[in-house]
């Protein structure tokens, strides 16, 4: 009697701890009101405030909100014109430039490959593109000569320190206007493929020793390649099926179909706060969805897409790997790549670090301001920007795509103030 006793009393146990064990967010629902997420609905109203001001101002041509707590939608709303010049209402589902905010999508996809056993994080990359074998690092440029000088890089480079940006590897390099080693910088509409600028990136040399700094740069479009090579298909292809389609992302892509090209909204620039909004001026930046050969996949930048569609995503990183009813990655792979992986380096002087494709927000951080310890996310050049903070079990973001943009910083940092000062 006592052994039924004892194990009805632990079945009744497991089930009632486990019914309060927080499941992951699925599919998203609205919360009946804000409170129902925990928000105060008057210091919500702030938020609304604070972006129409940026719309009213001219500071901002639109901007578009997602924030879901406990996977309820609290806040999803579009502000401002998609264009400008026509004054056309942005609309929740209009099409945004994510720029960087590609790398983590991209890295996602990488790691379900390392799930399945097609590489390991310290393999040298010059085991699958040979053309990185024997990295050498840039010691002195001679502009007026036209020369400069190199030595024998330490190591190799790594998979590892691809995903993390601490291989030595930049955006802007001091040799990147030499014929041999010019890349696209983000986009392009030329006829360029990805393995050949690949090819192009491992041809300069490094600026720093693999492993030494953290270096923002080209690493994730050479993730993008590593991709087509153990997947055996074209880096579009290979995001649709690993991650687009599981999790739901039916408007992300790298090059609009000719139905949804009207939904990608204008991009803008306002390079001081005395200039107004004008129309970019690169072509290619503002076209480059829709027009051109549309050839080249740009695994770190070249990604459009909806807040809807990568708010999915996030909710997806913060259910540990899940969505829409799909495992996209293993709960433990997941918390590996939240782990800090440039040990003393740091992202800038805000003492964030980095993981596996995402920033980290640590106790000795300040660009977090007031998101939790273990928080995680980046943003993109044309101005957006993603949060997932999972001590709140919350998701926010914004976009607009405004580049140069002098009040980026200010418009991210009052979204996240407006967002978390509304948190009862």
């Amino acid at each position: 009697m006592k052994t039924i006793l004892r194990f009805v009393c632990g079945l009744f146990f497991y089930v009632f701890s486990n019914s309060l064990v927080a499941q992951p967010t699925q599919t998203f629902t609205t919360a009946k009101s804000p409170a129902d997420a925990g928000f105060s609905a008057d210091r919500l109203k702030r938020l609304d405030d604070y972006l129409q001001s940026f719309i009213d101002k001219g500071i901002a041509p639109n901007a578009v909100t997602f924030v879901a707590r406990n996977g309820k939608i609290v806040h999803y709303k579009a502000f401002g014109y998609s264009n400008l010049e026509k004054k056309t209402p942005l609309k929740r589902d209009d099409l945004y430039r994510i720029a960087s905010q590609s790398k983590a999508v991209v890295t996602v996809a990488l790691m379900t490959l390392f799930e399945e056993e097609k590489f390991l994080l310290d393999d040298p990359i010059s085991n699958y593109i040979p053309a990185f074998k024997n990295p050498r690092v840039l010691v002195s440029v001679d502009k007026e000569k036209g020369t400069y000088e190199t030595r024998p890089a330490k190591s190799e480079v790594t998979i590892r320190q691809l995903l993390s940006h601490n291989a030595g590897i930049p955006y802007e390099h001091p040799l990147d206007q030499r014929p041999e080693f010019k890349v696209p910088f983000f986009n392009s509409i030329q006829a360029d493929k990805l393995e050949d600028v690949v090819n192009r990136i491992a041809a300069r040399p490094l600026t720093k020793d693999p492993g030494e700094a953290f270096v923002y740069g080209l690493n994730t479009d050479i993730i993008g390649r590593l991709i087509e090579i153990l997947a055996g298909k074209p880096l579009d292809v290979a995001l649709r099926e690993r991650v687009l389609e599981p999790v739901g992302m039916n408007d992300t892509y790298f090059y609009l179909p000719a139905n949804k090209a009207s939904r990608l909204v204008e991009l803008y620039s306002k390079s001081s706060s005395e200039k107004p909004l004008t129309l970019h001026e690169n072509n290619a930046y503002r076209s480059f969805a829709v027009e051109g050969a549309k050839t080249y996949f740009s695994g770190g930048a070249g990604l459009v897409s909806t807040v809807e569609d990568y708010a999915k995503f996030c909710q997806m990183m913060l259910n540990g790997g899940s969505f829409n009813n799909k495992r996209i990655l293993g709960r433990k792979t997941v918390e590996m790549m939240l782990r800090n992986q440039i040990g003393d380096a740091r992202t800038s002087n805000y003492n964030d670090k980095f993981g596996l494709g995402f920033q980290l927000v640590t106790p000795e951080s300040s660009y977090g301001n007031e998101t939790s310890p273990g928080t995680f996310g980046w943003g993109g050049m044309y101005c957006s920007e993603y949060t997932i903070d999972p001590k709140e079990n919350l998701i926010l973001l914004v976009f607009t795509n405004v580049q140069p943009y002098v009040h980026s910083t200010e418009f991210r940092r009052k979204f996240k103030i407006a967002v978390y000062q509304a948190l009862e």
